[in-house]
């Protein structure tokens, strides 16, 4: 599977089935032995399983209104990058989550290896100066 059509399907699920909290539909798109960074200092999570776990620990105080992420921009070696921006709320209080993911893709169009970077603010709003949502 190319890169490109590899990195659009990825952002379509995951518009989706964040919004649905829908982790075994986010576990299709990962290969067996993905390995996923989700803050720079954290430990990676390797493999479904662990990225299972982390996928849910994550959703479990998450009430999500709005998923959105750009169109994927594909560079070389297999790897894309996408915007994400989602609002929800943890215990009645409102929030932005805004943040990129970058992705490598095997052959068969599966995540090899991917690395988040994201940032929360207070409140719904969109991210200042961002051409990617619109």
């Amino acid at each position: 599977m190319e890169t490109s059509e590899a990195a659009e399907r990825f952002v379509r699920v995951w518009e989706r089935a964040w919004a649905e909290h829908d982790v075994d539909a986010l576990l299709e798109l990962y290969a067996e032995d993905v390995v996923h960074r989700s803050m720079p200092f954290r430990e990676p999570h390797r493999g479904r399983v662990e990225l299972a776990a982390y996928l849910r620990w994550s959703f479990a105080e998450e009430r999500v209104t709005d998923v959105r992420f750009s169109a994927p921009v594909v560079g070389r070696d297999g790897v894309a990058v996408a915007e994400f921006r989602v609002l929800a709320e943890e215990g009645g209080v409102p929030s932005t989550l805004a943040g990129c993911v970058f992705a490598r893709f095997d052959a068969a169009g599966r995540a090899v290896e991917t690395r988040d970077y994201w940032h929360t603010a207070e409140g719904h709003r969109e991210p200042a100066g961002t051409r990617f949502f619109g």
